[in-house]
């Protein structure tokens, strides 16, 4: 199975406690010895544990994802708030620190703390491909007080499997096809591999599939009977076998433009509801305009307020044009809200634009005079946000109580800059 596949070099390089040791450095303080939790909000009690420092974690047992009110009150635990520019010009520097061994083109900035590097054909500069590794994080260490873990493998999914389950306990691990049936095989339950998410394990249990063993020696016919596309990928990717290019989408298949917010207070009024809704499609139809592309499925999920005991709906709908047009995006985001919104306070939002297509290849019908004058109008507006920030041209109602667009503009990642 393996004999005709590219076997690279391929490393998934991860800082470990990056939120906490840019925190620590800034202080002057040591991340393994200070317990430093970083906090959405410190003037909340509800506030959330961003990240931990792995003292506060074992001292503590404070993790990532608990609230301010459950954090011990200990004057040795430091609590500060997140600067995500600060975080994000140190990513920076470390992309900048990998360009000196690879070039640019062998460097794919996966998130703010993770990052896949192709070190195939550094071997006459540098030496052994583990050897470059090593070297890399000592300097990482040397020059930016920052631990990492290397996950490397033939392939980007290979080095990031063998990061998860293996080098983040270890500091280094190297996978290669020949470790398949012992290392990744007896992985369970399925969530724990790349990839796989909670409601895409339950549906494979309900399959009589609970281990990527048991994925594995699923036929391929019946993966892809019931999943399409997504089960030849689930079959290959249990086999330790992914074919992307460095940069390109790990789990590939159908590309999309969202966007997802948790509301500041539960959301009742229909009216402050769209609000919101109107604001992200702006953001989605903004992107999809950016990238030269339109959509013709729009797809509309909300959650409800934890306080009318959660839950929610998410729903699709296609329209027969493609469009990157705001107001249609949005027209269809009401018929879904008003036809299976139940009432209940709403605290979650996402909106996303997928089956997409060209947008040169979009139909300008001659009963619609308005289409070509609505994208110029968009056009004109995108233009004046990349050039005068996000807030130079805003709809009325991201003026109003409900709006979130004027508060989100002064955040990076969700938090204060």
């Amino acid at each position: 199975m393996y004999e005709d596949l590219p076997d690279r070099k391929i490393v998934c390089l991860d800082m470990r406690s990056f939120y906490a040791s840019c925190a620590a450095a800034m202080e002057g303080l040591d991340v393994m010895d200070t317990p430093i939790a970083i906090i959405g909000n410190k003037e909340r009690k509800g506030g959330i544990v961003l990240a931990a420092s792995p003292a506060l974690k074992k001292e503590f047992g404070v993790q990532t994802g608990m609230r301010l009110y459950e954090i011990p009150d200990d004057p040795t635990i430091r609590l500060i708030e997140p600067k995500m520019q600060f975080y994000i010009n140190v990513s920076m520097e470390i992309a900048r620190h990998l360009n000196r061994y690879v070039p640019k083109e062998a460097i794919h900035v996966y998130s703010v703390d993770e990052s896949f590097i192709d070190l195939g054909g550094t071997e006459r500069l540098w030496g052994p491909p583990e050897e470059t590794v090593k070297r890399i994080q000592d300097e990482l260490v040397d020059q930016f007080q920052l631990r990492s873990a290397c996950g490397m493998g033939p392939n980007m999914l290979m080095s990031k499997l063998a990061l998860d389950l293996d080098a983040k306990k270890t500091g280094f691990a190297r996978w290669d096809y020949e470790d398949v049936p012992k290392k990744l095989w007896p992985v369970a339950p399925l969530s724990r591999m790349w990839g796989i998410g909670s409601r895409l394990e339950k549906t494979l249990n309900h399959m009589g599939i609970f281990s990527v063993g048991d994925l594995a020696h699923t036929p391929l016919e019946r993966l892809e009977q019931k999943f399409g596309v997504m089960g030849n990928q689930l079959y290959h990717h249990a086999h330790g076998i992914d074919l992307s290019d460095l940069g390109a989408p790990l789990v590939e298949g159908q590309i999309s433009y969202g966007k997802g917010q948790i509301l500041y207070r539960d959301y009742t009024k229909r009216e402050d509801i769209l609000t919101v809704i109107l604001e992200m499609c702006e953001d989605v139809a903004l992107r999809a305009r950016e990238a030269g592309k339109a959509g013709r499925t729009v797809h509309l999920s909300i959650g409800y307020s934890k306080n009318s005991l959660g839950g929610g709906f998410g729903r699709s709908r296609s329209m027969h044009e493609a469009t990157n047009d705001t107001m249609e995006i949005y027209r269809l985001c009401t018929k879904l809200l008003d036809e299976f919104h139940d009432g209940r306070p709403v605290r979650r939002i996402a909106i996303s634009l997928t089956n997409l297509e060209n947008e040169y290849a979009m139909q300008l019908s001659l009963f619609d005079q308005h289409k070509w004058r609505n994208r110029q109008l968009g056009e004109a507006m995108d233009a004046l946000r990349k050039k005068y920030g996000s807030t130079a041209v805003l709809r009325a109602v991201s003026y109003t109580d409900a709006g979130t667009a004027v508060h989100r503009s002064k955040l990076i990642g969700g938090h204060y800059k």
